[in-house]
């Protein structure tokens, strides 16, 4: 026999299942720091919509120890004194339970960034990397576990960049669809220079808007203001968030969120990832007065359109290889498809010959071991692009092995004609080589199994 159940029974147990029901919801969210309680007023909302008291919550021993975990699984470089994730390991606890005291006596001073530079694809420049110590990482990582979960239910649908459960597939096929409705004029937008840019007044009067904590926008002061060092040089940055460093892309996507609502309520279809966005219209006219939007809001936010790099386009129908189109987030978008764009290809290309130099003193199979490692990253990305260009790179991959092992039979000549017959494809197949067109051919067939 059923029992009934008193009332007080039914209203707990309706409670629990809506903190079940919540939990789910920001299941991402770290659960040592956004306690039931906590993601409960944050649905609901706060007095006044800001947060007090936040600080207790980042150097909580829980938080710290989580986010080191979170460091340490990312591994990484070492910042400027040296120390690699692996040393800090060694005294993890120790160093953890001093980084607390810091942060709780209001010691804790974040070390200078190492910049690096590493190469923009497809091109000859070179773009800043801001590199901070092991134990500013690990500040930064429980930092933006406070912070994220208050700005996150506020940011744009359309927005896609470093944020939870969203990726750059999702942001593609959003265009993809636009595109097929008939939203074919297309602006490009390009911010010069936006990481290293972001003017820290008006950024921190953004925060200010959710967080009244002052240790904690002091926290993310002393971050933003933290001195770069690129080789003997040191100096105190007057704006930006360094790219490289954990609190950053949160920080970017703050900026950037009221120019996402901007263009919302003005029925702009925008698609955003991080600094990267397109607007999509469906006429010229409707293009010209969303360029124009974006250009407002950009110079009121110290922000800057590149000129040479910021148009509009109609985008017309046909094969991706004739078509006119757009870049967007590695790949070039067509009514009819898409394919990686040209800066893709050059990149994966210049990757191929690197790896297979004609003087290669290693066997075939470590050659072809080392070339895997770099077309199946390329090809998960670049997976729902049209056939061509994985035939291409195909042919480029195995004619560069074929002019190793002709120069190693004492052939001359750039490894074709006998060379083909010789070293057939099933003989690279055997070898292990991967087929980006054989991957890409199972890959199309496995989404016709799903429809």
């Amino acid at each position: 026999m059923k029992l009934a159940l008193m009332p007080a029974d039914t209203e707990m147990a309706r409670q629990a299942q809506q903190a079940r029901e919540r939990r789910a919801r920001w299941a991402w969210s770290e659960a040592k720091v956004w306690t039931n309680q906590m993601l409960r007023a944050l649905e609901e909302g706060v007095k006044g919509g800001v947060w007090f008291r936040l600080i207790d919550k980042v150097y909580a021993t829980a938080n710290l120890e989580a986010a080191w975990k979170k460091v340490q699984a990312n591994n990484g470089a070492a910042g400027v004194d040296g120390q690699s994730v692996q040393a800090f390991a060694r005294h993890a606890e120790h160093r953890l339970k001093r980084l607390e005291q810091e942060l709780k006596e209001e010691r804790y001073r974040p070390l200078d960034v190492r910049r690096h530079w590493i190469p923009k694809p497809g091109t000859n420049e070179k773009r800043p990397l801001g590199i901070p110590a092991v134990c500013d990482r690990v500040t930064q990582t429980a930092l933006r576990s406070v912070l994220e979960p208050i700005f996150e239910r506020e940011f744009a649908e359309h927005s896609y960049g470093f944020r939870p459960g969203r990726s750059c597939k999702q942001a593609l096929s959003r265009v993809h669809d636009l595109l097929e409705q008939g939203y074919t004029w297309v602006v490009d937008a390009d911010l010069k220079s936006y990481f290293d840019t972001i003017p820290h007044e008006q950024l921190m009067a953004r925060v200010r808007e959710r967080v009244a904590d002052g240790r904690v926008l002091q926290l993310i002061e002393t971050f933003l203001k933290a001195n770069v060092m690129d080789g003997l040089k040191r100096w105190e940055p007057e704006a930006g968030a360094p790219q490289g460093a954990v609190i950053s892309p949160l920080l970017s996507n703050i900026y950037l969120n009221p120019l996402d609502h901007l263009m919302a309520q003005a029925g702009y279809e925008m698609v955003r990832y991080a600094d990267d966005f397109v607007v999509l219209c469906r006429s010229e006219e409707e293009a010209r007065q969303a360029l124009e939007r974006v250009k407002e809001w950009t110079a009121q936010a110290g922000l800057t359109l590149h000129p040479e790099k910021t148009r509009i386009i109609s985008v017309t129908e046909g094969p991706t290889w004739a078509a006119e189109g757009f870049d967007f987030l590695g790949f070039h978008l067509t009514r009819g498809g898409r394919t990686p764009r040209a800066k893709s290809l050059k990149k994966i290309r210049d990757t191929i010959r690197q790896r297979t130099p004609r003087s290669n003193g290693h066997c075939l199979t470590a050659i072809i071991t080392t070339l895997n490692r770099s077309l199946h990253g390329w090809f998960n990305y670049f997976r729902a692009s049209e056939a061509r260009p994985f035939r291409d790179l195909d042919r480029m991959t195995r004619r560069r092995l074929r002019a190793i092992l002709s120069k190693r039979a004492k052939k001359k000549g750039p490894g074709m004609g006998w060379a083909n017959m010789r070293w057939p494809n099933a003989f690279f197949k055997k070898h292990g080589l991967l087929s980006l067109l054989e991957r890409h051919a199972e890959y199309r067939q496995s989404l016709r199994g799903t429809r």
